[in-house]
């Protein structure tokens, strides 16, 4: 039987995960709390759609793709306080309110952790400095794709790529919204229609294209391995590939851990 074994969201675009045990999934195809805040470079715009239904590309800003040693910074967003911590290892880097000093905190905390690092050169191309922290911690805008969309991807074909892979890969590396055990490798790829989550139907809309951020190892921040050619000399793919985007089918709803999950159709 095929059962959710993990849920995330990510509050900070291009940040690191917050494990949930529910997710609550809202009508638009969101999840709620989830990519409510994003680092922004100097000359991106922000999403200009009032009800935070635009998409807003990793290129605007801070993201694992082109800055894989954010991957060593522990984020916590506390949507009760309305406050980020930042930590590397047992070293609080900025524990901050949204306010306007909070956030100037966070940024000031955030470049100088980027300058120290391997990633420090990105920070000198133009239009990058100064950073700003953007979103109300609420609405979730920050997503790469205009309709946001829930992401979901199979245990066993992370496992499929682990194993030819001499790098440690796990499920963190895809940063998906849903992982899900019990389906064989790449089934996920195949499934149409509709997709039961618990007391949530989904659309299957297409599967996701990869990119650069998963070359980076989720605890070093270091690429230390190829995954977009192992996708596709080892696995044949025309293009680098690995889990599907849903949509959900009628209103939203939760979805738990341990969760049934059924293709209804095809």
């Amino acid at each position: 039987m095929a059962v959710v074994s993990s849920l995330f969201r990510y509050p900070v675009k291009g940040f690191t995960p917050e494990p949930r045990s529910e997710l609550v999934v809202q009508d638009d195809g969101r999840i709620a709390g989830d990519r409510v805040l994003a680092f922004r470079f100097a000359d991106a715009t922000d999403p200009e759609d009032a009800d935070g239904l635009d998409s807003w590309p990793k290129s605007r800003g801070l993201a694992l793709m082109d800055f894989p040693s954010l991957a060593r910074v522990q984020l916590v967003f506390d949507a009760d306080t309305s406050s980020v911590r930042m930590s590397e290892g047992n070293r609080v880097l900025a524990d901050a309110a949204l306010d306007d000093a909070g956030r100037q905190q966070l940024e000031a905390a955030i470049t100088a952790f980027v300058e120290r690092s391997s990633d420090a050169r990105l920070l000198q191309r133009p239009g990058v400095l100064p950073l700003r922290l953007v979103g109300d911690g609420v609405t979730s805008r920050f997503q790469d794709r205009a309709r946001g969309y829930v992401s979901l991807h199979g245990t066993a074909s992370v496992e499929a790529v682990a194993a030819v892979t001499p790098a440690p890969v796990d499920s963190r590396r895809f940063r998906s919204n849903i992982v899900v055990s019990g389906v064989a490798p790449w089934a996920e790829l195949n499934w149409s229609g509709r997709v039961r989550i618990g007391d949530v139907a989904f659309e299957v809309q297409r599967p996701i294209g990869r990119c650069a951020a998963v070359a980076a190892n989720p605890d070093t921040g270091e690429r230390d391995a190829r995954l977009l050619r192992v996708l596709t000399t080892e696995f044949a793919q025309d293009e680098p590939t690995l889990g599907i985007l849903l949509l959900p089918a009628t209103a939203g709803g939760v979805v738990r851990v341990g969760d049934e999950v059924v293709v209804e159709a095809g």
